[in-house]
C-alpha cells in the first residue's frame, strides 16, 4: 500500500467515526479502585463510558435519565405546549427540565407549567414548580391538589425504590410506587391525559394492566434506547384517560 493510500484510507476512519460518536472509542478505565466497592467501581466505569453521560452534561441536563423522557415524548407525543405536567419522583430534574422545555407556553406567564414532586431536595428549575413532599404520605394527593395550576394533560413517574438484588421484592417495590402514581393520576388527570411510570422488566402486574386498560385508551411498555440495555427497567405509558 503506498503513502497516499493510507492517508486516504485514515481519512475514511475519522469520517466514520465522526457519524457515529461513542462507537470505536477507547473505553476509560477507573483509574485506582482503592476503598471502593465492586459495585461502585463498576458503576464508576459505566458512566464514564455512557454516551448519554456525556451528552446529558453537554445539554445541560442534570441526568442522563432526561433522554429517556425525550426517546418516550418522541414515540408517543404527549408533552404539548401549555398542557400542565405533575412530574413525581423529580429529583435531579432531568424529566423536569425535559418537561418544561416541551411545554413552556409560547407566550410565557408566572405561572409554572410543571409541578415536580421528590421528597428529596432539588435545586430549582424555570418554569417548574417544585415540591418537597413524600407521594406515600397519606395526605399527599390532597396536597398536590392545592398546586395545581391548571388541567393536568400528563402525569410522570421516575420513581424508583432502592434496590435489594432480590428481583421479586424489587419488582414488587416498583410496582407498588406504579399504583401510588396511577392512583394520583387516576385522581387528576383530566379526559385524554397520559399517565407514564418506571416497572420492571416483565412489564406491569396484571391486575394493575387490568386498571389502567380500563380507565385508559391504550397501555403500552416501551423501552428507550437511553435506557441500559442490562436494565430491568421499561415503561409503561397509558394514553386517552377516560375518566373514573
Amino acid at each position: 500500500m503506498t503513502e497516499r493510500e493510507k492517508r486516504s484510507r485514515g481519512e475514511k476512519w475519522k469520517n466514520k467515526r465522526a457519524q457515529s460518536p461513542g462507537r470505536g472509542t477507547l473505553k476509560q478505565r477507573v483509574k485506582t479502585a482503592r476503598r471502593r466497592s465492586a459495585s461502585s467501581t463498576n458503576w464508576l466505569g459505566r458512566q464514564l463510558n455512557d454516551p448519554y453521560v456525556a451528552a446529558a452534561k453537554n445539554a445541560g441536563y442534570r441526568s442522563r435519565a432526561a433522554f429517556k423522557l425525550i426517546q418516550i415524548d418522541d414515540r408517543f407525543g404527549f408533552l404539548k405546549r401549555g398542557g400542565f405536567v405533575v412530574d413525581l419522583g423529580a429529583a435531579p430534574g432531568g424529566w423536569t427540565q425535559v418537561s418544561v422545555e416541551r411545554t413552556s407556553r409560547v407566550y410565557k406567564t408566572d405561572i409554572p407549567n410543571v409541578l415536580a414532586i421528590d421528597r428529596d431536595d432539588m435545586d430549582p428549575v424555570t418554569g417548574a414548580r417544585i415540591v418537597k413532599m413524600d407521594v406515600l404520605a397519606p395526605d399527599a394527593p390532597t396536597l398536590i391538589k392545592q398546586y395545581l395550576s391548571g388541567d393536568v394533560r400528563v402525569v410522570l413517574s421516575d420513581m424508583a425504590a432502592p434496590a435489594t438484588g432480590h428481583r421479586q421484592t424489587d419488582h414488587a417495590r416498583v410496582i407498588a410506587l406504579c399504583e401510588t402514581g396511577l392512583a394520583l393520576a387516576m385522581d387528576i388527570l383530566a379526559p385524554g391525559g397520559t399517565f407514564v411510570a418506571k416497572v420492571l422488566r416483565g412489564g406491569t402486574e396484571h391486575e394493575l394492566l387490568a386498571e389502567m386498560k380500563r380507565h385508559f385508551g391504550a397501555v403500552r411498555h416501551f423501552k428507550p434506547q437511553a435506557s441500559r440495555s442490562d436494565s430491568a427497567e421499561i415503561y409503561v405509558v397509558a394514553t386517552a384517560f377516560k375518566g373514573c
